[in-house]
């Protein structure tokens, strides 16, 4: 059997995701010898001996770390939360909305068979696979929902924008990742797909905020995701208002934050700088 599968059905890893990462980063022994790849073979009949060195994440996948900070640090508060997690693969982000409380999470990707399986047999979790989060209603997911979550790829948050406001009701409250690749343009993307610029990740995320911001969803609050991306980019997590109409960031406050020397900023009136510096 393949080592990512063996070692998430046999709960090692919480996720084939999670397994490999684990094994790429040289974190799992197997009978004495190190795995290197997630398709090295591991015999199921004769019972291994594994041995785990890496660190294993809190969450199905490592995204629910970047969410998790925006709870930390911006007030995103999932408790008691009616919730709807777009873009959900694995379920990182739906995983850490149900550890911080939320009450229902509906788990929307087109893709298919990518929940954790944990997750998917959560009576919590309602999983909508094959379903483009741009064009759904409220019809297609059983009703609006307090708080929305995004993490979504080859795709401009511009065009999620109205789904969003579509589901979600008209006190609600969305977290997104922005992804500087998937927002730049292809002129502005390096070698490996890297976006180098932090001026362009200035553009990018003062862009994003005002397109939201046509939508009705009002950024309260931005930070650094902490950790990159699986490609190796900076991303960035901002939580919007849907029905509070609140101060603005200004684009000087968001280059300090691309730049590094502010972690987070707030819009007028909802908290603080934290500043780096």
């Amino acid at each position: 059997m393949r080592a990512d599968i063996f070692l998430a059905e046999n709960g090692y890893a919480k996720s084939r995701e999670e397994a490999k990462r684990l094994i790429a980063s040289g974190g799992v022994v197997v009978n004495g010898k190190t795995l290197t790849k997630p398709s090295s073979q591991i015999d199921g009949e004769t019972p291994p001996e594994i041995l785990i060195t890496a660190e294993r994440s809190k969450y199905v996948s490592r995204g629910g770390l970047k969410l998790e900070k925006a709870i930390d640090v911006l007030g995103l508060d999932p408790a008691g939360a009616d919730a709807v997690d777009i873009g959900a693969s694995t379920g990182g982000f739906t995983d850490c909305l149900l550890k911080h409380g939320a009450r229902r999470v509906r788990a929307v990707d087109v893709g298919r068979s990518q929940l954790d399986g944990t997750l998917k047999n959560d009576p919590r979790v309602i999983s909508y696979e094959g379903m483009n989060a741009r064009y759904i209603g409220p019809e297609d997911i059983g009703g609006k929902c307090t708080l929305a979550v995004c993490d979504v790829s080859f795709i401009s948050l511009a065009l999620i924008f109205p789904a969003v406001r579509r589901i979600l009701e008209p006190d609600g409250v969305f977290a997104a990742l922005i992804k500087p690749q998937f927002e730049a343009g292809r002129a502005n993307i390096g070698k490996n797909g890297i976006v180098r610029s932090r001026a362009v990740h200035a553009e990018v995320i003062s862009r994003v905020l005002s397109d939201a911001t046509v939508n009705g969803l009002h950024c309260r609050a931005l930070t650094v995701s902490p950790i990159e991306g699986g490609d190796g980019n900076r991303e960035y997590v901002a939580v919007f208002d849907g029905g509070v109409t609140c101060g603005t960031i200004s684009d000087s406050l968001i280059r300090r934050v691309t730049e590094g020397t502010l972690d987070s900023v707030f819009a007028s009136g909802r908290g603080q700088y934290n500043d780096l510096t």
